[in-house]
């Protein structure tokens, strides 16, 4: 192993590649897993199925039933990956115990378990209010609902969130990332698009009017396209977030599956960050359409890495994953998204960036093709296998049995 790394280590440094300075920079970027992904979305209130355009496909055995299996998942998962990481929470996840608790009265407390977890295993938290699979989310509506108590009974639940989330940032030390998804949409064509993107604005403000610390909790806004069941119009769009967030100094999100299927979030990045300070990406793969499939390998998780890493973003981007397969083993699609999350963003750290910036100011622009298509061949495996052997994770192939012999050992047992 150590052969193959130090002559691949070689050829990247004839290209003025500093490896090392890689592995160190990359050390200090966190990928936020996502809770959601081992227990298909479902949370622990047992409020009713799935809405608010969320459809998870499959029925893969295993699918963790409660929160002491979904964190034992994701303590194997963390086994299995590399570098710097967070959890990303959503509200529903919340552990009242024997308590029946409204959502709009959520507490910290009742995410102490979640706490004490994160504690022992040094790693952050983020969150989400969880503005779908509620009786309160009314004709597919929440916070630009017409009927005002519903509005503000989602008002109660988005404020009590940032308090959770302002815990999580005191309590851990690290500031928490709180996202705001909010589906409603109309199915078919609305005659007024204006009235109910006026109360989603009026509802958000009432929100963040709540002051809390900036230390322990920054906000997000997130787009999206349309959804199951607001096909037709979707109140919280893309444009709206862009304004929303640049006016009143919000992060944007950009997920990967939110828009049209010939868009892609790679090429937004330097033109949102020119007008907001920061951005959250969930970082997804639709097929066709917002289908949030396992992130693979391609070209798009690729250009990610590289919009972030080539004009030193990793400070004002922050990367979360955001997908759910039941169909295959949920570890196994957990393990497969983040790993390439962070190989990508490895690949991005070891281009040769001054070349390829030299070329394309010099307007040398064959040069730059061909370097850019020579980089493709370069030795990288045994640079990514290295990364992991020195994190004390499963290098190569390795992982897959690992992955396995959980699921006959624990997910086989789940009933």
């Amino acid at each position: 192993m150590a052969s193959m790394f130090d002559s691949a280590k070689q050829v990247y440094g004839e290209l003025g590649v500093d490896v090392e300075a890689a592995f160190k920079r990359l050390d200090q970027i966190a990928v936020s897993l996502h809770c959601w992904q081992g227990d298909d979305v479902a949370g622990f209130e047992n409020s009713g199925a799935l809405d608010g355009g969320i459809q998870v496909t499959g029925n893969y055995p295993g699918r963790a039933r409660n929160a002491e299996e979904l964190r034992s998942d994701i303590d194997e998962v963390l086994s299995l990956i590399p570098g710097k990481k967070r959890l990303n929470l959503h509200a529903l996840y919340a552990e009242p115990g024997k308590e029946k608790v409204s959502r709009d009265e959520i507490r910290p407390e009742h995410f102490a378990n979640w706490i004490a977890w994160a504690k022992k295993n040094n790693v952050s938290l983020d969150f989400n209010p969880s503005f779908f699979s509620h009786p309160m989310m009314k004709d597919g509506f929440t916070l630009s609902s017409p009927d005002a108590e519903v509005r503000k009974f989602w008002i109660r639940h988005g404020i009590a969130c940032r308090k959770i989330a302002e815990a999580f940032g005191r309590e851990l030390g690290d500031t928490c990332i709180t996202n705001f998804w909010v589906p409603d949409g109309y199915k078919d064509i609305p005659f007024d698009r204006l009235a109910p993107r006026e109360r989603l604005r009026n509802s958000l403000d009432e929100i963040f009017a709540v002051e809390i610390d900036q230390n322990c909790n920054r906000d997000a806004v997130e787009s999206k396209l349309f959804g199951i069941g607001a096909e037709s119009c979707t109140v919280g769009s893309h444009e709206f977030y862009m304004g929303y967030a640049a006016r009143n100094k919000k992060l944007l999100c950009l997920d990967a599956g939110h828009f049209h299927p010939t868009e892609v979030i790679s090429d937004k990045l330097t033109s949102c960050l020119m007008f907001v300070d920061e951005v959250l990406l969930h970082v997804s793969r639709g097929v066709r359409w917002d289908s949030d499939h396992v992130v693979i390998m391609n070209e798009e998780l690729k250009a990610i890495a590289e919009e972030v890493i080539r004009h030193n973003y990793d400070k004002r981007v922050h990367i979360g994953l955001d997908y759910f397969d039941a169909s295959i083993n949920r570890i196994m699609a957990w393990t497969i998204g983040a790993r390439n999350m962070s190989k990508a963003l490895l690949m991005a750290l070891v281009e040769p960036a001054e070349q390829l910036r030299d070329a394309e100011n010099s307007g040398d622009f064959s040069t730059r093709l061909a370097l850019m298509e020579e980089i493709k061949t370069l030795p990288f495996a045994p640079i990514w296998n290295e990364y992991c052997e020195r994190h004390n994770v499963p290098v190569g192939t390795a992982w897959i049995e690992e992955v396995k012999r959980y699921e006959k050992s624990v997910l086989a047992k789940r009933a």
